[in-house]
C-alpha cells in the first residue's frame, strides 16, 4: 500500500466516523450512547493524522526536488537511482502489506453504507438473558397499566414469592421477535454494554395477539400467562396481549427500559 492510498484510507476512516457519530445518530446502532464522544475524538484524529501526513509527503517531495538541482548530470556522485520520492530504489521496508487494501471497504462502508440495527435475526439466535438472584421486591405502584421493564417482569414472575405480580396489567415496549411454530412471538429488548458483539437479548413470550412484522417496535398490555407455579423458575415469562401498539424506535433502543409515555 502506497503513501497516497494510506493517506486517503486515514481521511476516509475519519471522515465515516464523523458522519456516523458526529452529523448523524448511525453509530448508537451499533455503541451504547456513552461511546459516542470517543468515537468522534477518535474521527478528528484520524482526519489530522491524514492530513498531516500528505503535508509532509509533499515536503517530502519538495525537498527531492531541490536537492536533484545540486547533482551532477542529474545524480549525485556514488548514488543510485532514486525514486519520486527521493528515496533509492529497492526492496521498500515500508510498505504495508496488500491485504491492508481491505480496509478500505469498512471505511467506505461508513461513509455509503451504513450497516442496520441488531433486530429480530440477532436475538431469535440467543438465549435470553439471564436476570440477577433478587432475595425482596418493593411494592408495586398502583398504577394501571403498569409500566415495567422486561428484566423486571422476568424477576416478578420467577423470583418474587408475594406474587404481586398475579392479576396486574402491565405495560412493555420492544421489538417483535418471531419464533417457529406461530401462535405466539418474543417481545424483546437487545442489550449492550459497550458495543454490538457484546449484545445480549431479553425476552418475553406475548400470547392472544397476531404477529407483527419482524422488527417492529410496539408497546404491549396484558397479563400475566398462567403456567407452572408463580414465583418459580418455573413460572414462563409470558403475557396474554390485551392491546399491541406500533410505536418508533426510542433512542434507548439499546436498553431495557420503561416504555417510553405515549403522544
Amino acid at each position: 500500500m502506497r503513501r497516497p492510498l494510506q493517506v486517503t484510507l486515514l481521511v476516509l476512516s475519519g471522515l465515516g466516523l464523523l458522519q456516523a457519530s458526529l452529523f448523524t445518530d448511525l453509530c448508537l446502532r451499533y455503541v451504547k450512547p456513552g461511546m459516542r464522544p470517543l468515537l468522534i475524538v477518535s474521527g478528528f484524529a484520524l482526519l489530522v493524522l491524514g492530513i498531516v501526513e500528505a503535508v509532509a509527503r509533499e515536503g517530502r517531495k519538495g525537498r527531492g526536488h531541490g536537492l536533484g538541482h545540486g547533482q551532477h548530470g542529474g545524480h549525485a556522485h556514488g548514488a543510485g537511482p532514486q525514486d519520486d520520492e527521493g528515496g533509492h530504489h529497492g526492496h521498500d521496508h515500508s510498505a504495508v502489506p496488500r491485504v491492508a487494501w481491505l480496509l478500505l471497504f469498512p471505511a467506505l462502508s461508513l461513509l455509503f453504507y451504513a450497516p442496520p440495527a441488531l433486530g429480530a435475526y440477532t436475538a431469535a439466535r440467543q438465549p435470553a438473558k439471564a436476570v440477577p438472584e433478587q432475595d425482596s421486591f418493593d411494592p408495586l405502584p398502583g398504577t394501571s397499566p403498569l409500566p415495567i421493564t422486561l428484566t423486571d417482569f422476568t424477576t416478578r414472575v420467577q423470583q418474587d414469592r408475594s406474587l404481586a405480580i398475579k392479576g396486574r396489567t402491565v405495560e412493555m415496549s420492544g421489538l417483535v421477535t418471531p419464533v417457529s411454530g406461530g401462535g405466539s412471538w418474543d417481545l424483546t429488548r437487545i442489550i449492550i454494554s459497550c458495543c454490538a458483539a457484546d449484545a445480549q437479548s431479553v425476552k418475553v413470550r406475548i400470547y392472544g395477539s397476531s404477529v407483527p412484522p419482524a422488527n417492529t417496535w410496539v408497546s404491549v398490555t396484558g397479563n400475566w400467562h398462567p403456567g407452572g407455579r408463580l414465583g418459580t423458575k418455573s413460572a414462563p415469562v409470558a403475557l396474554d396481549a390485551q392491546t399491541v401498539k406500533k410505536i418508533q424506535r426510542p433512542s434507548n433502543g439499546y436498553q431495557d427500559a420503561l416504555p417510553l409515555p405515549s403522544g
